[in-house]
């Protein structure tokens, strides 16, 4: 959502649109792409669930009704009519987000530059939720080798075993698509890669979503997030993640709990107030902190951002994370922001910060303590 183009795919700095819409606008889309009897059915659904519809509660309705009319009718739908619907409803879905990255260097790129421009000891793992093949794209055009946990030519097949060892070289990125992805699709008992945007076994937002997650290639996927969050002084960075997902929410915390050693940063896009479940997770769990626009949650202790003076030459660097995103908004934390945070990134070993502009440049360190922006706890915590 943080990357906007315009009409024909290409990276605009103002207008546009996002490339990847929000639940709300993918409800719409998905939704009015509809038509005859389906269309009819998922308004009626839509009009039921009140204002909170969205993509999922509306699945979730069209499987449990699924399950439960056998002959009956809905609507003007059965159960067999029902399960065409979710499964149009699904193809929608996959046909939104299905947008390829633009060609441009764009937030994308610029985390890849980041993860592939430095010689490391341990590989970055990355863990989405999207469905979609930007990260694909950014590793691929950067010519920057990564595993997905798929391996063959032909018909690349999902491979557990590797995914579970962990034994390729440091210089390969991990990519991990924990609820499926597009491209994915299932032929026999096997779940391959490389059939191309239509093909989409994915795990789709609806009451399923936890039980799906419990089979191949899913439960090696979410064993591999939990394997991460056990190693000794392992650092998640997350990012665009709602927390309202509560099989990966469950994972963090059972692992967090059990590693002391571990820790996670949440990078938050609105207002404390809005993120609740980020918050509620970091109460609990003082290992997590939460990082939103207009305060933190460090310790397991809620504050406001209060600026101080910064130290010698922090004035440029405080200026990579902390600012107007827009002309109207009063100034916060930045990193909430997909785009900004992998400016971050790409910069982080930046030596000059003067010939950036204020509010994309980055340098190593600056994220704890923020440089003078501190979190005010009943005027104690920094």
């Amino acid at each position: 959502m943080s990357i906007r183009v315009d009409a024909a795919g290409a990276l605009v700095t103002q207008g546009g649109h996002s490339l990847m819409p929000g639940v709300e606008a993918l409800t719409n889309r998905a939704i009015e792409a509809l038509t005859g009897t389906q269309k009819s059915a998922a308004d009626a659904i839509r009009e039921e669930l009140g204002a909170g519809a969205n993509i999922e509660t509306i699945l979730t309705r069209i499987r449990l009704l699924q399950q439960a009319l056998g002959r009956a009718q809905v609507q003007g739908l059965d159960s067999e009519g029902y399960k065409a619907l979710g499964a149009e409803v699904c193809k929608k879905i996959g046909e939104v987000v299905g947008a390829k990255l633009p060609k441009e260097r764009n937030a994308y790129t610029e985390l890849v530059s980041w993860v592939s421009g430095t010689m490391r000891a341990h590989a970055v793992e990355i863990f989405t939720t999207n469905y979609d093949l930007l990260f694909e794209e950014a590793f691929e055009r950067s010519r920057s080798s990564y595993f997905d946990g798929f391996t063959g030519g032909h018909a690349p097949f999902f491979d557990p075993v590797s995914v579970a060892s962990d034994d390729l070289p440091p210089r390969w990125s991990r990519l991990w698509k924990l609820h499926g992805s597009l491209g994915w699709a299932l032929e026999g008992e096997s779940v391959v890669r490389g059939r191309g945007r239509d093909a989409a076994q994915l795990v789709y937002p609806d009451h399923l979503k936890y039980e799906l997650t419990q089979k191949q290639p899913y439960s090696a996927l979410f064993e591999r997030l939990r394997q991460f969050l056990l190693t000794p002084d392992s650092l998640l960075l997350t990012t665009g993640f709602s927390f309202r997902d509560a099989h990966i929410c469950a994972v963090l915390d059972e692992a967090l709990a059990m590693n002391a050693n571990a820790s996670v940063m949440a990078f938050q896009y609105m207002p404390l107030a809005s993120e609740e479940p980020a918050c509620k997770l970091a109460y609990d769990r003082p290992n997590l902190s939460v990082y939103a626009a207009d305060g933190a949650v460090i310790g397991g202790v809620k504050g406001s951002w209060r600026l101080g003076d910064p130290p010698k030459n922090w004035e440029e660097i405080r200026a990579t994370f902390w600012g107007l995103r827009a002309p109207k908004e009063p100034a916060g934390f930045l990193l909430g922001d997909f785009a900004m945070f992998t400016r971050f990134c790409a910069l982080a070993q930046a030596t000059d910060l003067s010939n950036q502009s204020a509010s994309l440049a980055i340098v190593e360190a600056g994220i704890d303590g923020v440089g003078g922006a501190a979190a005010n706890a009943e005027g104690q915590q920094q």
